[in-house]
């Protein structure tokens, strides 16, 4: 608590975060998809956007290739996904989602279009367009529009 004696902003932020992630998984687990792990998710939403190497994984989950590497393993082992040849290079392997791991991402983003759709039935469009004008300057512009970043929003 705060001397105002309301709850610290930070700390709602971070509860609201675990609230979403334990709804998604609840929903996603319903689906089937009730083996994810916590980078799954972006992983699933890096290669949805296009193949990519465990380097390339590496650099944009902004994680080492080794940490990629176990992860991709893992989610290859569960068959999200895949490695295929690099058509562009011989001695690298291209990731690729598998239909289960095309079957999940679709599942979290309808979850992400059913949670807003909720909110905004309960406190309105003009209430939930301030919190994403809010969220957007907290995570600020440049951050936003990194390739990165804008293939993990669609």
């Amino acid at each position: 608590m705060t001397r105002s004696g309301k709850p610290d902003f930070g700390i709602l932020l971070l509860l609201a975060d675990q609230e979403f992630v334990r709804a998604l998984r609840a929903a996603t687990s319903e689906q089937g998809f009730d083996d994810q792990g916590r980078s799954d998710g972006f992983v699933l939403r890096t290669l949805g956007a296009g193949p990519t190497t465990i380097s390339g994984l590496a650099e944009r989950l902004e994680i080492t290739k080794q940490g990629a590497s176990q992860i991709v393993d893992d989610m290859e082992r569960r068959g999200y996904v895949a490695r295929h040849a690099d058509p562009a290079d011989a001695r690298a392997k291209l990731l690729h989602l598998t239909a289960r791991g095309e079957a999940a991402l679709q599942a979290a983003r309808k979850f992400h279009q059913s949670y807003e759709r909720k909110l905004r039935r309960r406190f309105g469009d003009d209430a939930i367009d301030t919190v994403r004008g809010v969220l957007t300057e907290m995570a600020g512009e440049a951050q936003i529009s990194t390739p990165h970043f804008r293939a993990l929003m669609f």
